[in-house]
């Protein structure tokens, strides 16, 4: 880098890719109007500020935390979520008043805002500051001072230090305050920069402890004590450690302090009184101070310091400090933290020389070093703490490479350094005296993972000095190389530095100094190690170029290191953990050599081990004969700890005791105080995992099978965090290690546990129980989720030519996305909901409001062209009102079908009233004016809630701003209906307040009434103060002054008192109750004229808000006596004074008397008070009938019904008996025709029968009760046959009408019992009123019709309705017995009101979904309900509506096709909670089984068409030919693609499956393959295909291959589990419950078997056993002539050693002289003590011999076997 031109300052920080280590080097240089960011050299962003006309102060890149919500977090008053003072419901629980969805959907809402930190360039100008993130957002924020500098912090946000003005100081001294703190922070860039905070002390941050204040509530009652504006920041550390440093100086007392910083988030804005917490994010505790007293000029700039070394040492967890001022020693500082994250004080330990300093990640990963200028111009990097690694910089000019060796370094040196700094990880900058700067990068890290994993072993044994003399020299050999790392160099450079410490001098016996002659010789030559190409089938036979045995060399010492048989013992460990991953093998094969090198010297015995693995490794076979005596260790054992051994140890037998592996301890073997280089983590990871595994998996405290594999599954999860991460381990153990874990797993995969969390059940490859309880539910169409080919075929059509056509042509039309209202975007759901037949599509086509419908007109050619218009006309404004009623019903049947919403305008389908009249076939549109404005105004408000309710509730995308986007230029009713559904799905609390004003502002009816009622839908039960505001200025009753006239429509008024109701539900708030019980009498609407023509709907609106208020709340208190008394009155008039005969009544009680009773009923909801229900008395005579309004009645009984809510029965005697009997009497005479009723009996008995059938229907609503069914369906029909006789008679017309009034409720209550069935009888009876249009039916009935309907198929039948309090209210507002007479009517009842039976809703509609295709599929559930006190069980097939959650106790999978799967609420809240936010069951399908989508009688599973599979197992164990013609399912290709989706499976049976194999051995490979996956997929154990695979390498591998013998020690290890130790401790068999392996016995020990005939062949050779015989008899044994290729006799003997479990050679020399004293001591004496029996003393001498020699060398499994031992004992005997 050239010298830095003036005017440019830079700053560097790393760049870190995504998830891993690797990193780029950022620079940020900037003059004083442009800064530039360059990555890694390469600009990247420029940014100008020109235009802003300030110059830039400071900048620099650092971290910023943004919220990643859309609209961020904007001031908590101007959304109507939340204000601080909620009501808390008092009363009944909450759940009771809104049962369990609500509180559900609250939680939703309570999550905070998402934040995310990212890196982000800060630039700060003179008065404002601007924050660049990498994500592309950037802030701008105004600084109200000028900064001096700036330094980013640790975890997000900058440290800024202002410029303290002349004057201020002045100002200061000469007011005597102090000064304003001039150190800030800034984290977010919405808020004021922050002071930071001085604690007593900083708690936690090690590990998982969150970081805390320890005085903390001391700084939440005290205000902010600041950093003093005297200290002035010199450094800031950047976080390299787990203590985060900044460093003060304080001129006026010329003292340095080291702080100790961190981040606390600060406390809630809300809190009244301003303490400490609220105010800083940032907090400092005070490490120490040093005073500074000669300090030469401008130090400042010179100024450096450095936190390097964090690691513990040992004893304690420490990081060093340096500070260093040029001209001075530079001063070192040890910062302990404790096991609770505090650091209590800095502790001075010593100077150093340097003039600068600055840490850099040079030599180990995790562990900084500092970079050392001394005062000399020369540069040391202090490593393992403070050893001096000195460093010599040359600029490097070219590289020359010779053979031997690396050339001498050539290049320019460079000398005299001043200074380092701008570090950044391993890069940093040196400036020379002469001003040149050099970029140097000091990453001097091991490339090789064996090497760096060596060193950080041996920095566990050695002690310091050695441990850094290791790691110096392994630098000074690998240096002169340019730091190559192909070939092995590394590992070279460590042996040598290892042979250096222990003074090894490798010693070459061969030696021959003549230079190589020919290219070939010279290839030979080359340091490379040789690479074999054995296990590769095509390159096998080349010619390799073999090292030649020159090179061959021992390291040879006089005098042995008492180190040797530490570092021996920790390599050997290092070898062992190798030995445990399989991908590691090959570095295993390096460093075997190096420790047999140093095991020939200590324990020669530890060379026979490791040549039986690895025998093509170069020293020869040990013999007892060379061994010098005088160099053996004996602090370590004869045979090496083998770790295989010991993991088959303890599962065979649990009582084994071992700790899991630690590095740590192999020091205290030996009395070593070690070196902790790089800190006490375990260097030995998969070691310390298995061993920590196999503890868990056979653990001696747990008797049973189950319980031990949920602790393993548990221990694996602890230990790798994910499952993913978890699978990956198992795939890296060898096939052996693995299989005790997979065994485990597969225990808990057949039943797991319920407590679980997602991880664990992920990882036993149970998906559907992990989304069960996972917090974030998976999306349902993903990309990469693979459906199955039927799906695929049945829902991606293939276009025609004709639909293009049709598109274009309607493209043509300009009809571009024209949305009919009535589509259903349910992925799948709907295809499923309702089977095979197609109610859907019908009841779409009855309720779509944009087509054209048609009508039937009979033709009469006696009527001229005139009069047929006319009657046309009259035809079209009848369906007019019929379509202008539709919207109710579309609005229930598309409810929340809409899942997330585009970006663009939402569209709402438009009203069409042209009729098609038939047979003639002419569209007829209706005259301009004949259908009135106001009528069609309320069908397109009607039309707007539709569309809004089509959203559902848990919607992405809908926010302020896309509201506001929607809103038109002219305000319409089609939007105010709009606002309004968006309201009552609760999606108006993202509407920002100063929004609405807009809204609210022109005084628009609707809009007013939309936004209003929609406000107080979206705040339901909250009484949510910012709302309440907004109602009172449009309800007078509100305002302290009721008389003002507000220019306010009264039906806008009734909307608000409406919306008082519901805002305030189940409060009990009596001040709302007081205004709500006086506008029921309100004194200005007593009498009607034209201003109040809305008075009833006024009236109905102040009663029902009333009862929503006190619902259910009703008691005997005094306030609800006089609200009880008051209700009395004005449900049975005033009693006229007998004096004052000419006053004029209060009020109307026509109109009070209903909403009195109604509000009455609402109150005392459910608390069964008989007094109460009496009030309500229903009259019995027909003078009291006559002095009643029939209708009064229906109000009567319902609300009666509902106080005595418990004695609501389901039949028909029930309803009958609750007829008063003189009525009840006279009507069975009046049927049986023997006298006729009086009129007002006949309208009392029906009135009465509807309001007992609504009552039922509310009772029973969503439950789909027959009974009820039953019941509403016989007066249905008894009504429906009343309603269609015709009579001329008036009075008969006026019965028709109640009759058809009580119709209306009759239908709705037969639909809310069957909310959301879909049931077709229902639709059969409604299809047919739907079709009924002629002059008698009004607008109401068309509006009771569509509203049962809708319900019918509430959501399309994914929703259903709930019976908690407020759903009752609701239900009630929305279906109140008072129907409309034309579209336009809301003088008797406000329209808008019908739609509040969204807030009864629930989503209770239980849909299965496959876990890997993410379809909806059908599903057989049981469950189990709690009715009173007994439970019922019922089996339904989901997708299907259940019962309410209350009730629910558990839902059970229940079908072979999908794994067992069993949901309980009751003790499993989790689960609940998910049940309640999804609905959705998660199931994983057997694969050996269709989905019932696609094989309905389950003709097709794989257990029908395979046959018998007997065939296919001996494949497995013997892979041979069979017949294969003969096999059912040999055309496995086809049947899997046609069958299963796992693309695994398909690719498995499509490559390795064929028949075309080309030689036999192919053939014999696809025959066994065959044989896996149908054995895979008929048990569901994928994860065998791999292992199943591996065992047919094993089996077929050439003995010349370079891991045959580790693979070899495996497959035993395999073996000896499943054939000794699975059937007693792993299968279950304890507990009753057994289970077959994953891999079949056979299978295992056939492929030992096939290897077993091979050794047999070898081993029967006469020149096997001449060498056997040498081994056996302990001599010498140099590479035989007898054997074809170099090392195959070493081969050859290992396997045989291995396999029969042979002791050592030094052991059978011993063994030899043991036997031969026994034998002749025992021959010699006569009995008892010797014997004569020579043939049984052999026999027992034999067996002593075995026992001995497997105990010796703890060989697993079958130990010692006898025909080996017999062979031994031949050799002894020296029959060869």
């Amino acid at each position: 880098m050239a010298p830095a031109p003036d005017g440019v300052a830079s700053t560097y920080a790393p760049c870190f890719t995504d998830g891993s280590d690797s990193w780029v080097e950022q620079e940020l240089s900037w003059n004083n109007r442009c800064v530039v960011l360059s990555h890694g050299g390469v600009i990247r962003r420029k940014w100008d500020f020109v235009e802003e006309e300030q110059s830039i102060q400071y900048a620099c890149l650092g971290r910023f935390a943004h919220s990643t919500e859309a609209t961020g977090p904007v001031h908590g008053s101007a959304h109507y979520t939340t204000s601080k003072e909620e009501y808390t419901h008092t009363g009944p629980a909450g759940d009771a008043l809104f049962g369990p969805f609500h509180a559900i959907n609250e939680d939703k809402l309570k999550n905070e805002l998402a934040q995310e930190v990212v890196p982000a360039v800060f630039v700060f100008l003179r008065s404002i500051g601007k924050v660049f993130l990498s994500t592309g957002v950037d802030y701008t924020f105004s600084l109200p001072f000028l900064v001096r500098k700036a330094w980013p912090l640790y975890p997000h946000g900058v440290l800024i230090q202002r410029v303290l003005e002349p004057a201020e100081i002045e100002e200061a001294r000469f007011t005597g305050d102090t000064l304003l703190p001039t150190i800030f922070s800034i984290t977010n860039a919405f808020a004021e920069p922050a002071a930071i905070g001085i604690t007593a002390g900083i708690v936690g941050g090690r590990g998982d402890t969150p970081i805390s204040l320890s005085d903390e509530d001391e700084q939440c009652s005290k205000p902010l004590a600041a950093v003093s504006a005297s200290e002035e920041v010199v450094w800031v550390s950047t976080h390299n450690s787990n203590i985060d440093v900044l460093i003060t100086f304080n001129e006026e007392i010329r003292q340095l302090v080291v702080w100790r910083y961190t981040y606390v988030k600060p406390k809630g804005i809300f809190d009244p009184i301003e303490h400490g917490r609220t105010k800083a994010s940032f907090w400092v505790q005070r490490l120490a101070t040093r005073p500074l007293t000669k300090l030469p000029g401008r130090w400042m700039e010179g100024f450096s310091a450095a936190l390097f070394d964090q690691r513990h040492d040992g004893s304690e967890f420490r990081t060093l400090l340096t500070i260093c001022i040029p001209g001075t020693q530079a001063l070192v500082y040890a910062l302990p933290v404790d096991e609770a994250g505090q650091c209590l004080h800095a502790n001075y330990l010593t100077t150093i020389d340097a003039t600068s300093v600055t840490p850099i990640r040079s030599t180990r990963a995790e562990t900084w070093d500092l970079l050392v200028v001394r005062s000399g111009g020369t540069v040391s990097i202090l490593t393992h703490g403070l050893y001096d690694l000195p460093i010599q910089l040359c600029l490097s000019t070219s590289r020359s490479v010779q053979t031997q060796g690396a050339g001498q370094l050539s290049g320019v040196e460079v000398n005299n350094i001043v200074a380092a700094k701008w570090e950044c990880i391993s890069s940093v900058t040196l400036i020379c005296s002469g001003g040149e700067s050099y970029r140097g990068r000091f990453d001097m890290l091991p490339q090789d993972p064996l090497v760096y994993q060596a060193l950080r072993v041996l920095a566990l044994v050695l002690p310091k000095q050695e441990a850094f003399d290791v790691h110096r020299k392994f630098l000074e050999a690998w240096t002169p190389h340019y730091f190559w790392t192909s070939s092995n160099m590394e590992f070279h450079a460590l042996s040598v530095a290892i042979s250096f410490v222990l003074q090894l001098k490798p010693v070459y016996p061969l030696k021959d100094d003549k230079p190589p002659s020919t290219p070939w010789d010279k290839f030979c030559h080359l340091a490379a190690d040789s690479r074999s190409f054995t296990d590769d089938p095509a390159l096998q036979r080349l010619k390799l170029p073999v090292s030649p045995i020159s090179r061959q060399y021992f390291l040879f010492t006089l005098q042995p290191n008492p180190l040797l048989a530490p570092v021996l013992y920790a390599l050997h460990m290092l070898a062992e953990d190798l030995r445990l991953a399989v991908h590691r093998h090959d570095s295993l094969l390096l460093l075997v050599p190096l420790v047999c090198q140093i095991a020939h010297i200590t324990r020669p015995e530890w060379v026979d081990y490791w040549k039986r693995l690895c025998p093509n490794i170069m020293p020869a076979w040990p013999s007892p004969s060379t061994v010098r005596a005088d160099t053996l260790d004996d602090r370590i054992p004869v045979w090496p700890p083998d770790m295989t051994a010991v993991l088959y140890g303890r599962l065979s037998n649990p009582d084994w005791k071992f700790l899991p592996y630690e590095s740590t301890r192999l020091a205290s073997l030996f009395d070593i105080q070690p070196s902790f280089a790089f800190g006490d983590a375990e260097p030995l990871l998969t070691l310390q995992r298995v061993t920590t595994a196999y503890l868990c998996l056979a653990g001696d405290s747990v008797a049973s099978t189950q319980r031990r594999a949920q602790l393993t599954v548990e221990t694996l999860i602890q230990t790798w965090g994910t499952a993913k991460k978890g699978l990956r381990f198992l795939d890296s153990l060898p096939l052996g290690i693995a299989a005790p874990l997979r065994e485990a797993i597969r225990t808990c995969q057949l039943s797991p546990p319920g407590n679980w969390r997602s991880e664990h059940y992920e990882l036993v490859g149970r998906q559907d129980l992990a989304f069960s309880v996972a917090e974030v539910q998976p999306v349902h169409f993903q990309q990469g989720l693979y459906q199955s080919p039927e799906t695929y075929m049945n829902s991606h059509h293939r276009v025609t030519i004709s639909n293009l056509v049709d598109q274009a042509k309607s493209a043509s039309n300009g009809e571009i996305d024209v949305v009919s209202g009535v589509e259903l975007d349910l992925n799948g759901f709907s295809k499923i909901r309702f089977g095979q037949d197609r109610r859907l599509e019908e009841v779409a086509r009855m309720l779509c409001s944009s087509s054209v419908a048609s009508a039937r007109l009979v033709e009469r050619p006696d009527l001229n062209e005139h009069d047929q218009a006319k009657e046309q006309q009259h035809q079209v404004v009848r369906l007019a009102e019929r379509t202008l009623a539709l919207p109710y019903g579309r609005a229930m049947f598309t409810f929340g079908t809409v899942q997330t919403v585009t970006r663009e305008a939402y569209v709402i389908p438009k009203m069409e009233f042209s009729v098609r009249i038939q047979p003639s076939n002419v569209i007829a549109t209706p005259e301009p004016g004949k259908i009135p404005l106001e009528c069609t105004n309320w069908g397109e408000f009607h039309n707007g809630v539709a569309a809004g309710l089509r959203i559902g509730p848990g919607a992405r995308g809908v926010e302020s701003s896309w509201i506001a986007f929607n809103k038109p230029s002219e305000l319409t009713p089609q939007h105010a209906g709009f606002l309004f559904g968006l309201g009552l799905i609760g999606h108006l609390k993202e509407m920002l307040t100063w929004h609405t004003f807009g809204y609210l502002t022109p005084k628009h009816d609707f809009t007013s009434i939309g936004v209003l009622l929609g406000l107080s839908a979206a705040n339901v039960g909250s009484g949510n103060k910012h709302v309440t505001k907004l109602l009172a200025v449009h309800t007078p009753a509100l305002l302290p002054t009721p008389t003002i006239d507000l220019n306010v429509s009264l039906m806008t008024q009734a909307a608000g008192l409406a919306g008082v109701g519901i805002l305030y539900l189940g409060t009990k708030n009596r001040r709302m109750a007081e205004v709500c019980l006086h506008q029921i009498s309100r004194k200005d609407l007593v009498q009607p004229d034209l201003s109040n023509e809305h008075r009833e709907a006024y009236t109905y609106a102040a009663a029902l808000a009333l009862g929503m208020i006190m619902l259910g709340q009703g008691s005997s208190t005094p306030a609800d006596t006089a609200c009880l008394h008051r209700l009395r009155v004005l449900v049975h008039g005033e009693v006229k004074s007998l004096a004052g005969t000419g006053s004029r009544p209060t009020f109307d009680s026509n109109i009070t008397s209903p909403a009195a009773t109604m509000a009455l009923g609402l109150m005392y909801l459910k608390t069964g008070r008989r007094d109460v229900a009496d009030i309500l008395e229903i009259p019995s005579t027909i003078i009291e009938l006559n002095r009643i309004q029939p209708s009064f009645l229906l109000m009567r009984t319902i609300a009666r019904s509902l106080i005595m809510w418990d004695a609501i029965g389901s039949t028909e005697e029930w309803v009958l008996t609750q007829v008063p009997a003189p009525i009840m009497e006279a009507m069975q005479e009046h049927m049986l025709a023997k006298k006729v009723a009086d009129d007002a009996i006949q309208l009392a008995y029906y009135n009465i029968l509807a309001g007992c059938c609504f009552v039922v229907g509310l009772k029973y609503a969503g439950t789909a009760r027959h009974e009820a069914y039953m019941m509403l369906s016989h007066f249905f029909d008894s009504f429906s046959r009343f309603v269609a006789a015709n009579g001329v008679a008036f009075d008969h017309k006026i019965k028709r009408s109640a009759v058809r009034e009580g119709l209306n409720l009759v239908s709705i209550a037969l639909c809310m019992v069957m909310a959301g069935t879909g049931e077709v009888s229902c639709l059969r009876r409604l299809r047919y009123a739907y079709g009924m249009y002629h002059q008698a039916f009004r607008y109401g009935v068309h509006v009771a019709s569509h509203l049962s309907l809708g319900l019918l198929f509430l959501g399309a039948g994914r929703f259903t309705l709930g019976t908690s309090n407020a759903a009752i209210a609701s239900l009630v507002t929305a279906f109140f017995p008072r129907f409309h007479h034309v579209s336009s009517d809301n003088k008797s009842y406000l329209q808008a009101l019908r739609h509040l039976w969204v807030l009864a809703v629930e989503p209770r509609c239980l849909v299965a979904r496959d876990v890997n295709t993410r379809e909806a599929v059908y599903l057989p559930v049981k469950i189990t309900t709690r009715e009173g006190n007994e439970n019922g069980f019922s089996q339904l097939i989901s997708p299907t509506l259940i019962p309410d959650f209350g009730k629910l106790l558990s839902v059970r999978v229940d079908t072979p096709r999908y794994w067992p799967f069993f949901v309980d609420l009751e003790n499993s809240p989790e689960q609940k909670k998910n049940l309640l936010k999804n609905q959705t069951l998660h199931v994983k399908r057997r694969t050996a089984f269709l989905s019932y989508t696609e094989d309905p009688r389950g003709s097709r599973s794989l257990f029908v068409r395979s046959g018998s599979s007997a065939g296919d197992a001996a494949t497995l164990d013997f892979p041979q030919l069979t017949d294969a013609k003969t096999h059912p399912a040999s055309d496995l290709t086809h049947f899997i693609s046609s069958f299963s989706n796992d693309t695994l499976f398909l690719a498995f049976a499509d490559y390795f499956s064929r028949d075309d194999g080309e030689t036999h051995a192919e053939r014999i490979f696809h025959a066994y393959c065959h044989a896996v996956l149908l054995d895979s997929i008929l048990q569901d154990k994928m994860e065998t295909l791999q292992s199943h695979l591996a065992l047919y390498q094993y089996r077929t591998q050439p003995e010349s291959a370079a891991h045959f013998h580790l693979r070899l020690q495996d497959l035993r290890f395999a073996a000896d589990f499943y054939s000794k130790v699975f059937e007693r401790r792993f299968c279950g068999r304890a507990e009753h419950n057994t289970r077959s392996p994953l891999i079949r016995e056979n299978t295992v020990s056939g492929a030992l078997q096939a290897l077993d005939k091979r050794l047999g062949e070898l081993a029967s050779q006469p020149k096997f056993n001449k060498v056997f015989a040498r081994y056996a008899r302990g001599e010498t044994i140099g590479d035989a002539e007898d054997f074809d290729c170099p090392g195959e006799l070493s081969r050859c003997l290992a396997w045989y050693l291995l396999r029969n479990g042979v002791p050592s050679a030094s052991l059978l020399v011993i063994l030899r002289q043991l036997a031969r004293d026994a034998y002749a001591q025992s021959v010699s004496r006569s009995p008892p003590e010797g014997t004569a029996d020579v043939k049984g003393l052999d026999v027992g001498i034999k067996e002593v011999l075995r026992g001995t020699g497997t105990k010796m060398i703890n060989a697993f499994g079958s130990g010692w076997s006898g025909t080996s031992l017999d062979r031994v004992i031949d050799a002894w005997q020296g029959v060869s």
